[in-house]
């Protein structure tokens, strides 16, 4: 199979593309590798790719690059807004899948920098379906976001809950993509899922997620900020767990025939399914740093919800989803990494 990843210098693209490597699959990886967190976190990370690259920032734009370790992995510096070098892309490759995970991410910073989520998450959204309709394809897979339930108060969180209340402008373009997925697939016959990933975690983690920021700050002596004052609940995930169950969704395409109004579209919860409250996540990363957290209270943040957590019963049953990295373990590989020579943060 021949497939696209998009947002592949990012932190769950990274690995699903080298998961595809690994079996087997001929992979282009796409990236614009932009600034929003730092880039050398994103060049670490093609360089565990097995990319030649010093600074993935200062690569060409189009340049094309091959993996030392596996030949079968490719790497292109493009962003998804430039629609005609996305077109020749898919002229050139003729893919078979697309995962397409690139978006501009955060939530915090869709307050502040709103055009950025327009241009990268509708405009780019838009380049990749017009390309799966010319280019057709077997499976479009594309990243959604838990951040789609917004106000939701009943838990578990489950896909046929309601949608339509989100509290920041990256939770509108992630629904946004759903209805646009939706509408391709109705139009021109291209199978579509969209995953709402909850909150991951691991190795080779975005610095802006608590995680990072929580074990650079205790390893450091710094306070960390604990928002709503600690009483939040998240439905965190390790990443191989993601990513594995990333793969088993695009080796099942949608099946209109099987779906809801004979439309090839769905759509999953991807998470662990045993949310934790933030102090007991604080606390596994106390104990695997071996250093006790100096905190700093604060109330919740614009755009933030309370809890997240996912009912994953649909992905288990339709899909054989099953994560099985529990909290301690999936933190004490984390911390691992953070400490080890790897982190290029540390």
């Amino acid at each position: 199979m021949k497939i696209l990843v998009t947002g592949a210098a990012g932190f769950i693209g990274s690995k699903v593309a080298q998961m595809l490597a690994e079996r087997g699959d001929e992979v282009v990886g796409l990236d614009n590798v932009n600034d929003y967190y730092d880039v050398r976190l994103k060049t670490g990370r093609l360089r565990h790719l097995g990319m030649a690259v010093d600074d993935a920032a200062a690569l060409p734009w189009g340049a094309m690059l091959t993996s030392l370790q596996w030949p079968n992995l490719q790497f292109v510096r493009m962003g998804i807004e430039d629609k005609e070098a996305l077109d020749r892309l898919f002229s050139e490759f003729h893919f078979d899948k697309v995962v397409h995970l690139a978006a501009q991410a955060g939530v915090r910073y869709s307050i502040t920098n709103p055009y950025a989520y327009l241009t990268s998450n509708i405009t780019g959204f838009l380049n990749m379906l017009e390309c799966c309709r010319h280019h057709p394809v077997v499976h479009l897979l594309y990243a959604s976001s838990s951040s789609v339930y917004g106000m939701n108060t009943k838990a578990p969180f489950s896909e046929d809950d309601k949608v339509d209340a989100p509290v920041s402008l990256y939770a509108a373009s992630k629904k946004s993509n759903e209805l646009m997925a939706h509408s391709y697939s109705k139009l021109y016959g291209i199978p579509v899922t969209g995953l709402r990933f909850f909150t991951v975690y691991g190795p080779w983690g975005r610095p802006d997620m608590a995680p990072m920021l929580f074990a650079d700050a205790i390893t450091k002596g710094r306070p960390i900020q604990v928002f709503n004052h600690g009483d939040m609940i998240r439905d965190f995930t390790y990443i191989d767990d993601i990513a594995n169950g990333t793969i088993l969704c695009l080796d099942q395409p949608p099946v209109a025939e099987q779906c809801p109004n004979q439309v090839a579209a769905r759509v999953y919860n991807i998470g662990c399914s045993h949310p934790v409250r933030l102090m007991d996540f604080i606390h596994e990363i106390e104990m695997a740093v071996g250093r006790e957290a100096v905190m700093e209270m604060r109330p919740m943040q614009p755009g933030d919800v309370y809890m997240t957590n996912a009912d994953t019963t649909k992905l288990e049953t339709e899909i054989g989803y099953h994560p099985s990295v529990q909290l301690h373990e999936g933190i004490s590989k984390f911390v691992a990494w953070y400490q080890s020579e790897e982190n290029p943060l540390r």
